[in-house]
C-alpha cells in the first residue's frame, strides 16, 4: 500500500502522457478534459484514500515504533554505499502525504472546469500527476537519496507546468527561470549531503539519527552541514537571495500556482529541515541563520505585496512570506509550528489561488485588481469561500490561520532561539499580512465594478472543491489549538519540543493571542480605511510616490541580478562563444578537415591512370628495397 501512493499519480501520468503522445505520433482521439481529469482524480484521489488508511495504521501503533517501511528495489550499489529505492512513513511525512494527496485531489477537479477549454488537456493533468508522484517521493524516501530524486523530480515538473503555455516567450522564460535558481540551491543541497555521507557514512534517515545521537560529532561540521542544506531550501522554498522565481512562476495555469505554491514544491524545505531536525538543533549558528532569513523574506515579501495589482502577484508573494514564517518558526526550534503552519497555509492558500482562479476565469481572464470591483454580487460562491481564506490568512480567530500563526510569533519570541527581534519580525509580517490581503478583498470584491467585462460565477466542478476548502480553511486549526495540541503531540518523537527561554512563562501565551488578534484587526481596518475610498487611496500613493514605486518595482531586486549576475555572465559567455569557440576550437577542429584535403589532393597527383608510370614506380621501388637490404648485409 505504501509503494503504491507515489505509483498511481505516476500511473496517472503514463495513461494520460502516453495517450496524448499517441495522438500526436498516430492522430485518433484526444482525450477531453472531463476524460484526462478523472484518469488523473481517480489515481491521486486513490492514494489519498491509502494515505489515510496507513495513517489510522500508523496511530494504532505504539509511539516508539510508529513507522512503516517498504523497500521496491537495491537503486545504487558503489563499495560500502548501498541506496535502495525505499519508502517509509512516519509521524511527520504522514501529514505531508495527506496534504499533498488530498488538496492535490482538490485542485485536481477543478482544474477539469478550469482547462476544459485547452489544446491538450491530457498533456496538463499528465504534468499534474507527475509532479504529485515526485512530490510523494520527496516526502517518502526513506534516505536523502531518494528525497533528492523527489527534490529534482518536482524541480523539472515546476519546469514543465509554468512554462506549460510555452508559446508565450514571457511564460517560457518564467519556467526557465524557476528551473535554473532552483539548481543553484540544489548545488548546496548535494554539498550538504555529500558532507553528511563523509562524516557519518550513511544518508539514511533513521540510520543517520541513530549515528548522530550515538557520537558527538563536530559542531563545526554540524554547522555547514546544515547550513548547505538550506541553502538547497531556500530556492526550493522561495526565501532570500532565491525567491526571485517564485512570483514569475504566476505565468502557468493557476491550478499550478496552487499546487505548486500552496501545497506541495514550496513546502519542500520545510519538510528537508523538519526531517534532519536532530541535526538542526545541534547547531544555535544554523538555526539562527535560518530563523533570521526566514523572517527577513517573511517581512521583505509582505512589503511588496501591498503595492502588486497582478492577483495573482499578490497571492505569490504572499506565499513567500507565509514560508519565511514557517523558517522562522524552524529556526527558533518550533518544528511542530512550521508543520502545523504548511498544512493551515495549504488549506487557506490553496483556497485562495484556486479563488483567484475562479475570479480569472469569470472575469474572462482579467488580472488586474483594479480593474475588478463589486464581485461579489456577480460570483457570489466564490466570494463567501475567498472571504473564509482571507480571514484565515489574517489570522482572525477562529479560523486556521490564526492558531498556526499565533503559534509561530510566541515561539519566536518565548523560545531559546528566539527573542523579541524575531518575534518583531513575524508580528510587523502579520500586520502587513492582513492590510494587503484586505487589500486584495476590497478590490476584488466590495465597492463598485471598475471593469467593462460582465463578470459570471465559476461552474459546479470548480465551486464544489472551493467550498470544501474553505471549510477546511475554516476548521483545520483545530488539530492544534494551544495546550491542547493533537499535532504537538503526534510529532514529538520526531522534533522534540520546544524549550522557553528562562523568564518566560507558558500561561504568557495568552497574552500573544490576544496581541496577535489585534494586530490582524488593526491591520484590516487600515486597508478598510484607505481602500473603501479609492481616492483616498490614491491620494496616498501620489503622498508616498517614491515608496510606492520601489515597493511596486519589487525594491529592484530583478534588476540588481541582471546588472550583478546575469549580464555579465551573458557578456562572458558571448566572448567565449565568439573567441575561444569560433576562433580558436573550431579553427583547430576544422584544421584536420584542411589537412586531410590537402593531403588527399596532394596524393591525387600520383593517381594518373598510367599502367607504365605504375610500373616504373614498383620498379623503383623494388630497387629501393633490395639495395637498402644488401647495403645491411655487407655494411
Amino acid at each position: 500500500m505504501l509503494a503504491l501512493i507515489p505509483l498511481l499519480p505516476l500511473l496517472g501520468f503514463l495513461i494520460n502522457g502516453l495517450w496524448y503522445a499517441s495522438v500526436q505520433l498516430r492522430g485518433g482521439k484526444a482525450l477531453s478534459a472531463q476524460t484526462s481529469g478523472l484518469i488523473a482524480t481517480g489515481t491521486i484521489g486513490t492514494s489519498f484514500l491509502l494515505g489515510l488508511v496507513l495513517f489510522f495504521q500508523l496511530g494504532s501503533l505504539p509511539e516508539e515504533s510508529r513507522a512503516i517501511e517498504t523497500t521496491l528495489f537495491s537503486w545504487i550499489s558503489v563499495g560500502t554505499l548501498n541506496i535502495p529505492l525505499a519508502f517509509r512513513l512516519d509521524a511527520l511525512n504522514a501529514l505531508f502525504v495527506l496534504v499533498i494527496t488530498g488538496i492535490g485531489s482538490l485542485i485536481h477537479i477543478f482544474t477539469i472546469g478550469y482547462m476544459a477549454h485547452d489544446e491538450a488537456p491530457a498533456k496538463f493533468f499528465a504534468y499534474l500527476n507527475l509532479f504529485c508522484a515526485f512530490m510523494l517521493v520527496l516526502v517518502l524516501g526513506s534516505s536523502l537519496p531518494v528525497l533528492f530524486l523527489g527534490w529534482e523530480g518536482v524541480g523539472l515538473c515546476s519546469y514543465l507546468l509554468i512554462s506549460y503555455w510555452y508559446t508565450d516567450p514571457d511564460k517560457a522564460s518564467a519556467g526557465k527561470k524557476a528551473f535554473i535558481v532552483n539548481r543553484i540551491g540544489d548545488l548546496g543541497f548535494l554539498l550538504g549531503m555529500f558532507l553528511i555521507f563523509t562524516t557519518f557514512g550513511t544518508l539514511d534517515f533513521a540510520a543517520l539519527k541513530e549515528v548522530v545521537a550515538q557520537t558527538t560529532p563536530s559542531a563545526h561540521i554540524v554547522t555547514i552541514i546544515c547550513v548547505l542544506l538550506f541553502v538547497g531550501c531556500t530556492g526550493k522554498s522561495a526565501q532570500l537571495p532565491l525567491f526571485v522565481w517564485l512570483p514569475d512562476a504566476m505565468a502557468g495555469p493557476t491550478p499550478v500556482s496552487a499546487l505548486i505554491h500552496a501545497a506541495t514544491m514550496v513546502t519542500s524545505g520545510i519538510y528537508l529541515v523538519s526531517r534532519v531536525s536532530f541535526l538542526y538543533t545541534l547547531s544555535h549558528d544554523a538555526m539562527m541563520l535560518m530563523a533570521v532569513v526566514g523572517g527577513v523574506t517573511a517581512l521583505f515579501a509582505a512589503t511588496i505585496a501591498v503595492a502588486q495589482n497582478d492577483i495573482k502577484k499578490v497571492l505569490a508573494y504572499s506565499t513567500v512570506s507565509q514560508l519565511g514564517l514557517m523558517f522562522l518558526a524552524c529556526g527558533v526550534g518550533s518544528f511542530g509550528a512550521g508543520i502545523f503552519h504548511v498544512i493551515t497555509h495549504a488549506c487557506f492558500k490553496g483556497l485562495m489561488f484556486l479563488g483567484a482562479g475562479s475570479v480569472i476565469h469569470g472575469m474572462h481572464e482579467e488580472q488586474d485588481i483594479m480593474k475588478m470591483g463589486g464581485l461579489r454580487h456577480h460570483m457570489p460562491k466564490t466570494f463567501l469561500v475567498f472571504a473564509a481564506g482571507w480571514l484565515a490568512i489574517c489570522g482572525i480567530p477562529p479560523f486556521s490561520g490564526f492558531f498556526s500563526k499565533d503559534e509561530v510569533l510566541w515561539h519566536a519570541y518565548s523560545s531559546s532561539h528566539g527573542g523579541t527581534f524575531l518575534w518583531a519580525l513575524g508580528a510587523l509580517t502579520a500586520l502587513l499580512t492582513a492590510f494587503y490581503m484586505t487589500r486584495l478583498f476590497v478590490l476584488v470584491f466590495l465597492g463598485h465594478s471598475r471593469s467593462k467585462e460582465h463578470a459570471h460565477e465559476s461552474s459546479a466542478v470548480m465551486v464544489v472543491p472551493l467550498q470544501i476548502l474553505a471549510v477546511l480553511a475554516t476548521t483545520a486549526g483545530l488539530i492544534g489549538i494551544p495546550h491542547l495540541s493533537w499535532l504537538g503531540h503526534w510529532l514529538m518523537p520526531i522534533v522534540g519540543h520546544v524549550h522557553l527561554r528562562e523568564g518566560v512563562a507558558e500561561s504568557s501565551e495568552w497574552v500573544f493571542m490576544i496581541s496577535s488578534t489585534i494586530v490582524a484587526a488593526g491591520g484590516i481596518a487600515a486597508a478598510f480605511a484607505v481602500y473603501s475610498n479609492l481616492k483616498t487611496a490614491e491620494g496616498l500613493r501620489a503622498r508616498f510616490k517614491t515608496i510606492h514605486t520601489v515597493l511596486a518595482n519589487k525594491w529592484y531586486v530583478d534588476e540588481f541580478y541582471e546588472a550583478l549576475f546575469v549580464k555579465p555572465i551573458a557578456a562572458i559567455s558571448d566572448f567565449l562563444w565568439k573567441f575561444f569557440d569560433v576562433k580558436i576550437i573550431d579553427k583547430i577542429v576544422l584544421s584536420f578537415g584542411t589537412v586531410t584535403n590537402q593531403s588527399g589532393a596532394l596524393a591525387r597527383g600520383i593517381q594518373t591512370g598510367s599502367t607504365q608510370l605504375y610500373a616504373f614506380m614498383m620498379l623503383v621501388g623494388f630497387v629501393s628495397i633490395v639495395g637498402y637490404t644488401l647495403y645491411g648485409i655487407f655494411q
